[in-house]
């Protein structure tokens, strides 16, 4: 392996960083992204935007490196873990904007989970606690509020990840 390309795409910003074999940095390129707050307590990202602006950064680090993309290149992707997005698996369309991690629109679906007693076995089925901070709510929220998501996700027409997933659909095609 002659480098590493980390793409590392956070809750602000896409940024990637090529290294050498030696663990040294041989270039970086960040740029930030529009944060969307639809109401109070709501936070959202365009997942068209954050695939751009990763990919503009990569091929900035990609050619100030002087490496070619055929190179041996190792790829690794650090992500802002639980944002959401459900996209059309035949188009790759996104169906909604990319819940992020911090948004709290299901706290109270995951407050009514907690009251019925629920919470252990959550935890004992996932290994987290119950919490809008995870994406099982934000898929919930979504095929409920966006209309004909609960019937395209039932004929398994649609795709759900988080941000390293979606990344890594459209960067594999």
């Amino acid at each position: 392996m002659k480098a590493i390309l980390a793409l590392d795409q956070g809750t602000t910003s896409s940024r990637s960083i090529m290294f050498n074999h030696a663990g040294e940095i041989i270039a970086q390129s960040a740029e930030e992204f529009t944060q969307i707050f639809p109401q109070s307590g709501w936070v959202e990202h365009d997942p068209w935007e954050i695939y751009h602006t990763q990919l503009r950064t990569a091929a900035i680090v990609i050619a100030a490196s002087k490496l070619s993309p055929a190179s041996d290149i190792a790829i690794g992707i650090a992500n802002q873990r639980e944002t959401t997005v459900v996209w059309n698996r035949a188009t790759g369309k996104p169906i909604y904007s990319a819940i992020v991690w911090q948004d709290r629109r299901t706290s109270d679906y995951c407050n009514a989970l907690k009251k019925r007693g629920l919470e252990g076995m959550v935890a004992e089925k996932t290994g987290l606690v119950l919490d809008a901070y995870f994406s099982a709510s934000k898929v919930r929220w979504i095929l409920e509020n966006i209309p004909g998501a609960r019937e395209d996700a039932q004929a398994g027409r649609l795709a759900f990840g988080t941000i390293d997933t979606w990344l890594l659909w459209n960067l594999t095609a």
